[in-house]
C-alpha cells in the first residue's frame, strides 16, 4: 500500500498541529492553594490526551485538505485468454447481405451481423487484450491491444461506417502481424480474419507474411462471410474454372495460409447463425492461461481524514461541555455554603443595632 497526496504543499502547514501540545486545551481556573491536594493522575492523563486529540485533529484536516490518497497500482493477474487482433475487411461488399444485395426492412448487411457477434465476444472474454485493424484498398490501424473493453467496441461498432473499394488482404495481415509485433509479453495470440472475399496477394508481399508468421507463431482464424452464390474456400473448381488464384481468390488464399505452418482454422458462414457458431468456436479454442496486468486507480482517503477530524472535534467538544458544566456545579456549592454564614453575620449587626 503506497500513499499519495494532490497538494503536498499544504503540510508546510503541519507545524499547526504542535499549538495544542503547547498551550492548554482547558480553560485554567485560579486555587488559594494547592499544598493540600494530592495526585490525581486521571486529571492529568486527560490533560494530555485532550492536548494529543487536539493535534491530531489539526493534522487530519490538513490531511484531507492536502489530498491523502492511495496510489494506483498495476496488479499482475492469472486467467484465460489471449491477444487477439481482429482483422476486418472494409470493402463495399461487406454493405450488402448475405444475398449480396443492400439491406431491405429488417435485413442485415454483413457488417451488421459481424459487429453484432464481434460485440459478444469481447464482452465475455474478460482478460483478452483486443486490437482493431481494418483494410480495404490500404490498410487502417484503428485500435492497438488493449484491455479497455469500451475502446474495443466503440472500434467493433466503427466496422458499420460505409465501406471503401478494393479488399487487400496481404498488408491487412502485416499491419496484424505489426501490432502483435509491438506487444512483448509472452501471452498467447491470434489474428481474427473477418472478410466476405480475398484478392491476390502479391508474390513478394508473401513471402514478407511468411518470415513475419516464422518470426512469431500467430493463430490465424479466418472467419469468411460467403456470400450467396459465390464460390466457397472448401469447394473444388468446376472443369470450366480455372484454378487459379485470380479466377478463385478465395481457394487459394485459404491454401496460402494452410502453407504456414502455424495453428488456422477457417470457417465459412453464409447467415448470421453460421457467424455465431463460427465465433462461439473461436472462443472455445482461445482459452489459454494468461497472465495479465490490472490497473488499479487511485482511491481517494481524504474523506477518511475528515471522518476522523470530525470525530476528533466532537470528542474535544463534549470535553468542553462538561468542563462548564462541572465548573458551574461547583459555583453554585460554593455559593450555597457561603448562605448561612453571611446570614449568621447579618443577624449579629442587627442585634448591636437593637441593642
Amino acid at each position: 500500500m503506497s500513499l499519495a497526496l494532490t497538494a503536498p504543499a499544504v503540510l508546510l502547514l503541519l507545524p499547526l498541529a504542535l499549538l495544542p501540545l503547547m498551550y492548554p486545551i482547558q480553560r485554567a481556573q485560579g486555587y488559594p492553594s494547592l499544598a493540600v491536594a494530592t495526585s490525581d493522575p486521571l486529571s492529568l492523563a486527560m490533560d494530555v490526551g485532550l492536548r494529543v486529540l487536539g493535534a491530531l485533529v489539526i493534522a487530519c484536516l490538513l490531511l484531507g485538505t492536502a489530498g491523502l490518497q492511495l496510489k494506483g497500482q498495476t496488479v499482475e493477474r492469472v486467467g484465460e485468454g489471449a491477444h487477439i487482433v481482429m482483422l476486418i475487411d472494409r470493402s463495399r461488399s461487406m454493405d450488402d447481405t448475405f444475398a449480396g444485395k443492400p439491406p431491405g426492412e429488417g435485413e442485415a448487411s454483413k457488417s451488421a451481423a459481424a459487429r453484432h457477434l464481434l460485440r459478444e465476444f469481447v464482452q465475455k472474454r474478460p482478460h483478452d487484450r483486443f486490437g482493431v485493424a481494418a483494410f480495404s484498398t490500404m490498410p487502417m490501424h484503428v485500435l492497438p491491444l488493449t484491455d479497455h473493453k469500451d475502446a474495443v467496441l466503440a472500434a467493433v461498432d466503427a466496422i458499420t461506417r460505409p465501406g471503401l473499394a478494393y479488399t487487400n488482404v496481404g498488408l491487412g495481415l502485416a499491419m496484424a502481424l505489426s501490432m502483435h509485433e509491438a506487444d512483448p509479453t509472452a501471452a498467447s495470440r491470434a489474428i481474427l480474419l473477418v472478410s466476405d472475399g480475398a484478392a491476390v496477394i502479391d508474390r513478394r508481399v508473401q513471402d514478407k507474411l511468411r518470415a513475419a508468421f516464422a518470426k512469431r507463431p500467430v493463430n490465424l482464424y479466418w472467419l469468411y462471410l460467403r456470400t450467396e452464390g459465390s464460390p466457397g474456400i472448401f469447394d473444388e473448381p468446376g472443369p470450366d474454372v480455372p484454378d487459379t488464384p485470380y479466377a478463385l481468390p478465395e481457394r487459394h488464399l485459404n491454401k496460402f495460409f494452410q502453407s504456414l505452418k502455424i495453428p488456422y482454422r477457417a470457417f465459412e458462414a453464409e447467415n448470421p447463425q453460421a457467424v455465431a457458431d463460427a465465433i462461439a468456436e473461436i472462443d472455445k479454442l482461445e482459452r489459454n492461461p494468461i497472465r495479465y496486468e490490472e490497473r488499479i486507480p487511485a482511491t481517494d482517503l481524504s474523506w477518511l481524514a475528515y471522518a476522523a477530524a470530525a470525530v476528533g472535534l466532537a470528542l474535544l467538544l463534549l470535553a468542553k461541555l462538561a468542563e462548564v458544566t462541572l465548573v458551574g456545579r461547583g459555583q453554585a456549592e460554593a455559593v450555597a455554603s457561603a448562605k448561612p454564614a453571611a446570614t449568621r453575620v447579618r443577624s449579629g449587626q442587627q442585634l448591636k443595632e437593637a441593642a
